[in-house]
Order: structure tokens, then C-alpha cells, then sequence
């Protein structure tokens, strides 16, 4: 606690003070570019992989970055989801996974999960079809391996399930929003991009995609996530 005290007065001391026209921009509303869903790992931070300042990035935060399908719950991922496309208007949603998912090990293997975490073990089951995906596909595969796999199809399912949700099929029908799926590497700092036409995640590089998912792109039938290596 000491460490979060300090750094919230040198916030205000050093930061707040060298950057107080942008906080008062702020204060009058925001304008994100784009909404991220990612997980509630502490080792992700999404405006210092994306570069952005406060107010460009409008972020859902949960276990294991998962969209349940419209009607599900109507929860904070329906709320956040229909607020930030319908409100916002933002022109882009972003599913990032990452590597060393805690969630998705446990998506793997359910039976490693205590009995103590009913809470986490109900929330998982907004996965199954990850689940469902990765045993069928590479049921053979190590769990390591499988773990990868899972991280990379899960990314495609949260967005299969973001078409759900009305506003969002309508922005995409619009033609006013894109959905990306990206994958994001601790070890090695990359980012990786779900690309429809070549139906692999290939590595962004230094440059935004230009173009999202189409709607019905790939289906979760006929999208192809390279069984021969892993994926992430």
C-alpha cells in the first residue's frame, strides 16, 4: 500500500501538475478512439502497450477477457460493451488475450480449479465453447500447449460472442466499427493480429491493422488457428 500512496502523490505532484491542460480537457467528457477488452491481469497495462493517453482508451477488465453473449447477464460487459458503441461511438473494439493466461489454464483444465473458487469457476463457463474448440482441435497437444492454444481461440470466440450484442452488430453493419483480435506476448513485447484473409494471428509490427473483422468473416467452423505449431 505504502508504494500506491506514494505514487498517488507523485501524480499529483509531478504528473498531474506538467500535464494539468490535458486533466482539464478531461473533465469536460472523453472521446475514446476505441474500446480494449482485456483481462484483469496486473501485467497488463493497455495504454503503455498502446502508447495512448488518458481518454483514448475506453477499458473492460475481467478474467480471462471474456464477452458473454447479449442477454446472458446483463452485467458491466453488456453495460461497458452498449455505452461505448452506442454513447461514445467508438470506432474500434479490441479482444486482447495474452500469453501466460491464468484463466485459460484453468479453462483447460477445470479440474485443477479449487473448489474454492466457485465465483471464477461459473465465470469460466461464459468460455466453454474455447473450451470445447481447444479439446476437439488439440485435444493430443501438451497442456502447455494447449494453454497457448486456448488463449489464441478464445480471442475469436469473445469476438464471435461481441456480435451479439445489438449495437455492436449494428455499428459493424454500419460500417462505423471494426473488430480486432490481437494476442499480446509478455516475454517478447509482441502483439499479434487475428487476420481473417490469411485465417492465422500474424505479428502487427509497427503498424495499426486498417481493417478489422467482417462480420461472418470466419466462423468458428471454418477459421483456421495453425494446429501444427502454437499459436502465441
Amino acid at each position: 500500500m505504502d508504494k500506491l500512496v506514494t505514487g498517488i502523490h507523485k501524480f499529483k505532484n509531478d504528473i498531474f501538475t506538467s500535464q494539468k491542460t490535458l486533466f482539464q480537457r478531461l473533465a469536460k467528457g472523453q472521446t475514446p478512439l476505441a474500446l480494449f477488452i482485456t483481462c484483469s491481469d496486473s501485467r497488463i497495462n493497455p495504454n503503455l502497450l498502446t502508447q495512448t493517453e488518458p481518454g483514448d482508451v475506453f477499458i473492460l477488465r475481467n478474467a480471462g477477457n471474456i464477452v458473454p453473449p447479449y442477454g446472458a447477464v446483463f452485467g458491466g460487459e453488456a453495460a461497458t460493451i452498449e455505452y461505448a458503441v452506442s454513447v461514445l461511438k467508438v470506432q474500434d473494439i479490441i479482444v486482447c488475450g495474452h500469453s501466460h493466461c491464468g484463466a485459460m489454464a484453468a479453462l483447460v483444465d477445470p479440474a485443477g480449479l479449487p473448489e474454492s473458487l466457485p465465483a471464477v469457476s461459473h465465470w469460466l463457463r461464459f468460455a466453454e465453447t474455447t473450451r470445447r474448440i481447444v479439446m476437439e482441435r488439440y485435444g493430443e497437444f501438451s497442456q502447455e500447449e494447449r494453454v497457448k492454444k486456448a488463449i489464441a481461440e478464445n480471442v475469436l470466440c469473445q469476438i464471435e460472442s461481441l456480435h451479439t450484442h445489438p449495437a455492436v452488430a449494428a455499428a459493424v453493419s454500419a460500417e462505423r466499427l471494426k473488430l480486432h483480435g490481437w494476442v499480446y506476448r509478455f516475454e517478447t513485447g509482441d502483439v499479434l493480429n487475428y487476420d481473417p484473409s490469411k485465417g492465422q494471428f500474424t505479428s502487427m509490427g509497427e503498424e495499426l491493422p486498417k481493417t478489422g473483422l467482417r462480420p461472418a468473416a470466419k466462423t468458428l467452423a471454418s477459421r483456421q488457428v495453425n494446429a501444427s505449431k502454437p499459436s502465441v
